[in-house]
């Protein structure tokens, strides 16, 4: 063996020494985070427990992970390894099984379950959302999985999370847009209620109103809204509505006030969408200006 190739010898096993030595910190840094998750399970205990879901908690820690990140390392892997992380150290504290609906198809429901939940969460499927509501309301803690634009056969699927008891929209999945996501289907996570932990910064609200009228998506947009979906129910037409923003406290104001509305129920809240190429453009923005 020649000078250079000894050197260059030397060289790798210095830096396999390294990765072996951030491996086993990385490790530590897991079993540390479960001591104190048992920590926090007594805690919880002694206090008359509590929801383990804590969305708005998670949509935050995602955001900042994804405007940290730099270098080699595809932000798909390491927001997959931070989903697992989260969503298995959540199951210990209390089993949960995800409930799917699976009637537009399984697959891609499939790559969003396992991507933000891991493998460890029991999946089970259902021909349709309302079996998922029906799923988590028999339920003591799972949570159900739906497509943002469910199936024109479930109809007004959301009628069935306006009772004052009845599960709740608790976040919309995936926390960080991007086009190329693997598991970039955009869906509703469906819960019992957890208002001490729910993320308000968009309301989600069931609008029944007596029919369509040409003006309502333009009145919606004034209040701040969108539709996220619309479907015949009862005598009327029952709308899916999202307002975000400063105007997301007064939803159900604002939304009694549009014209043929009978009744307004809020049906759930999830975090502010985020757009990690909005953050990529920024960050490409603010490097060209140094």
């Amino acid at each position: 063996m020649n000078e250079t190739a000894g050197i260059e010898s030397t060289g790798l096993a210095t830096l396999r020494q390294e990765i072996d030595r951030i491996d086993l910190e990385l490790h530590r840094g897991l079993m540390q985070r479960g001591e104190i998750i048992d920590r926090l399970i007594a805690v919880k205990a002694r206090q008359g427990g509590g929801s383990a879901f804590r969305p708005g908690r998670e949509a935050e820690m995602m955001r900042r992970l994804v405007e940290r990140h730099r270098g080699l390392l595809p932000l798909d892997t390491v927001e997959g390894i931070w989903r697992i992380i989260i969503s298995t150290f959540t199951f210990v504290q209390a089993n949960y099984s995800v409930h799917v609906d699976v009637s537009g198809g399984d697959p891609p429901m499939r790559d969003s379950a396992r991507f933000h939940f891991g493998f460890t969460v029991p999946y089970v499927p259902h021909n349709g959302a309302a079996g998922v509501i029906e799923a988590v309301r028999r339920s003591p803690g799972d949570l159900g999985l739906v497509r943002i634009g469910a199936s024109a056969a479930d109809g007004a699927w959301w009628s069935g999370l306006t009772d004052g008891q009845a599960p709740k929209i608790i976040a919309r999945l995936p926390f960080v847009e991007r086009p190329d996501h693997p598991a970039g289907l955009p869906v509703f996570v469906v819960s019992k209620p957890v208002e001490d932990a729910a993320a308000r910064e968009a309301i989600l609200s069931a609008v029944q109103v007596e029919r369509w009228c040409d003006a309502l998506p333009a009145l919606i947009a004034e209040a701040g809204g969108e539709i996220i979906g619309n479907a015949p129910h009862g005598v009327g037409l029952s709308l899916l509505l999202a307002i975000s923003g400063p105007n997301a406290g007064a939803a159900g104001e604002r939304l009694r006030s549009l014209p043929g509305a009978t009744r307004v129920a809020e049906v759930g809240s999830h975090a502010a969408r985020f757009d990690a190429a909005s953050r990529d453009s920024h960050a490409d923005a603010l490097s060209r200006s140094a």
